[in-house]
């Protein structure tokens, strides 16, 4: 026997249900609701066939002219919004979400509108943090959570890779009570993809950075600067092909004594304009050489329009060009051109200026920018500093990390791990004693004297990139500091709490923690010590910077940086405390 149907009467319809049904001819089972609210509650509770209405009723109209706002503000809506079953089936889209879809998705399977594998695999679906790996099926995972806590989730954020390359941000919460015959879910999406390719090529460009001139201890023994030179050059025109995606680009090095703009690489360009004689100056040297005079970036949309562009690439018709910026000193410009109009945008200007502070930090590891050289001697002393520094810096933090674990446990074994520390430290001394000895008497022409006010300074540096580390041992070494690094923020609060510092200098993309959270730990740790934070950089999404200057930090230093915004960070207002740190010292 078939079971009998089920209607629900809203309002007044000027009859009975059981009047109702007589009329019409149909039997069953009639329940009122006397307002569009308790009708929907009865909705959420149980199923019905039907849903009579008088549309005379003044509640039965209100309550359509709410249902036609919600309709316009769901199509006015740029995120999609999609109303979702327990089968995964689509009871109501909107137009943003139908758009993603390639058409209608009502009465289609979730996944496979969105292109998406169904059920979706671990690597289609992930959390919101990119490093908390595959999770199961959001709808699931939203029910039974809501099942759990009898309230819904709404705050996860789910992250969906659909099969055309889109991605999606969905937030997932129950519609009505999980334990309904009919359970329905609400999803909120917003495609990300941008943000995401954008992310994921400003890392891209960072550690391609990294890379463009790295070399082993061997490589650099036998390779000659010519040599280097080539691979760098290599490396160029491989990271603007695969990485920026431009086929034609040239780079060009200011020389500071003859003005001149002297070709590095170049790729695509016309003979006529690879060998053209181009000066930094505004008028009459091309766009290139506007660029190299003012030290600004400049985008030509329009190549036939604009009185400054020298033909470069053959039917070039948009360009962007951007100055090679080392120590706030312009040292060159890189140029890239198409054969489209307005091929380039603000985010092509960004990612490209990103990239030529890199190529600016690869020419300086790789001394092509070096105007004279120390004598054999001092070279032989800082080569053995830099090879043998980063590794006695992991001795001195692992050595410190077991210490802490001994300490008030075995002081036996912490006295040994002492004596390591204070012998790892000896050596890196000696080194810089010896180095200190065989310096010339004079610094060389153009060359400033160490500050006076940084000998016998100690500093911390924390860094995840080798070559920070490196590079603060060599220059921060040279002025007299005793340096110490660390690789992430664990690392430097372990080394912040058994040592003491005159100054920290921490960058903001540690692997391991935040950049506010490693300035307020190592200030909690250190607080007599000046706390410096470094970022590589021009952008700080998560608002480190704004935070720390609210809790007190005075110095910031934005990679590649110059040498003496280095030595400001470190020795303004230093004179003061002087005599305060000489007389500490000598207590302790």
């Amino acid at each position: 026997m078939s079971a009998r149907r089920r209607f629900l009467v809203l309002g007044d319809t000027g009859l009975t249900g059981a009047d109702w049904l007589r009329q019409c001819g149909l039997e069953g089972d009639c329940f009122s609701a006397e307002s569009w609210e308790a009708g929907l509650e009865q909705l959420r509770r149980q199923p019905f066939d039907a849903i009579v209405a008088n549309p005379a009723d003044p509640a039965v109209l209100r309550g359509l002219r709410a249902l036609v706002r919600s309709q316009s503000i769901l199509a006015a809506l740029p995120d999609g919004v999609a109303v979702v079953d327990a089968d995964f089936q689509v009871r109501l889209a909107n137009p943003a979400f139908e758009a993603w879809c390639g058409g209608p998705a009502v009465a289609r399977n979730f996944y496979e509108a969105l292109g998406v594998s169904s059920p979706p695999s671990a690597a289609s679906v992930s959390g919101g943090d990119e490093g908390g790996g595959p999770v199961p099926c959001p709808f699931r995972a939203a029910l039974d959570e809501a099942l759990r806590s009898s309230a819904a989730r709404g705050n996860e954020v789910f992250r969906l890779h659909c099969r055309d390359g889109r991605i999606l941000d969905l937030h997932i919460t129950p519609l009505c009570e999980p334990d309904s015959p009919t359970p329905l879910l609400l999803v909120l999406g917003r495609d990300v993809t941008a943000l995401v390719q954008q992310q994921q090529k400003l890392d891209a460009l960072h550690k391609a950075g990294r890379e463009l001139a790295a070399l082993s201890a061997d490589q650099l023994a036998d390779m000659s600067i010519a040599e280097r030179i080539e691979l760098l050059k290599l490396n160029i025109r491989r990271f603007t092909r695969d990485l920026l995606h431009y086929d034609v680009m040239e780079v060009r090095l200011l020389d500071p004594q003859t003005g001149r703009l002297e070709p590095l690489v170049q790729e695509g360009m016309t003979p006529q304009a690879a060998n053209r004689v181009l000066l930094a100056s505004c008028a009459g040297q091309g766009v290139t050489g506007y660029v190299a005079a003012t030290g600004k970036s400049y985008l030509c949309p329009d190549t036939a329009a604009d009185p400054l562009y020298l033909p470069g690439a053959p039917g070039a018709r948009s360009s962007l060009t951007v100055p090679l910026i080392f120590q706030d000193k312009v040292i060159g410009t890189v140029n890239v051109e198409s054969p489209k109009p307005n091929a380039f945008g603000e985010a092509d200007l960004q990612f490209l200026e990103i990239f030529s502070r890199e190529i600016a930090a690869a020419l300086h590891t790789l001394e092509l920018l070096q105007v004279e050289k120390s004598t054999t001697a001092s070279r032989s002393i800082e080569a053995i500093s830099r090879e043998v520094a980063l590794p006695v810096d992991d001795i001195l933090a692992a050595a410190t990390s077991i210490l802490e674990r001994y300490i008030g446990h075995d002081p036996e074994m912490a006295d040994k791990i002492r004596r390591i520390i204070v012998g790892a430290r000896s050596m890196k001394q000696c080194i810089q004693k010896v180095g200190e000895d065989m310096a010339p008497a004079r610094p060389a022409a153009g060359k400033e004297p160490p500050p006076p006010a940084l000998k016998g300074l100690r500093i911390l540096v924390a860094d995840n990139d080798d070559r920070v580390r490196r590079s603060a041992h060599g220059l921060l070494g040279r002025w007299g500091c005793i340096v110490e690094t660390a690789r992430d923020g664990q690392e430097a609060l372990t080394m912040a709490r058994l040592s003491t510092y005159d100054a920290i200098l921490a960058d903001i993309r540690l692997p391991d923690m935040s950049g506010y959270e490693v300035y307020r730990r190592l200030r909690e740790a250190q607080p007599q010590a000046r706390v410096i934070l470094m970022t590589g950089y021009g952008y700080d999404p998560t608002h480190t910077l704004v935070k720390a200057r609210q809790d007190g930090l005075r110095f910031v230093l934005f990679k590649p940086f110059r040498v003496d915004q280095l030595r400001d960070a470190l020795t303004k207002d230093i004179e003061e405390k002087e005599p305060k740190r000489q007389a500490d010292k000598e207590t302790k």
